[in-house]
């Protein structure tokens, strides 16, 4: 059971790592859904590999990265209003 939720978090893991491609080339929009995805990607394959192996704390680093991901999609709006009142002004 343990190989299957390990190989589930490979396959996330692989995701995130396509949204990071998509941060990198993306327009606006698909760069804000990319973080998205990053950071519930993120959550995800660190849940699955703390269940898989028990290791202590990375629940704890699961949550972390949480408050991050919503803090960075937060900057990262005010960042895209802040481009766009500068376009009409």
């Amino acid at each position: 059971m343990n190989e299957l939720l390990l190989a589930a978090a490979g396959l996330i893991l692989f995701t995130v790592a396509v949204g990071l491609a998509r941060v990198l080339r993306g327009s606006e929009v698909e760069r804000l859904m990319a973080v998205q995805l990053l950071g519930t990607g993120g959550i995800a394959a660190l849940l699955l590999i703390a269940y898989a192996t028990s290791v202590p704390g990375v629940e704890d680093v699961a949550l972390g990265l949480a408050l991050l991901a919503a803090l960075a999609t937060i900057a990262f709006v005010n960042l895209l209003d802040a481009d766009q009142g500068d376009a009409e002004a």
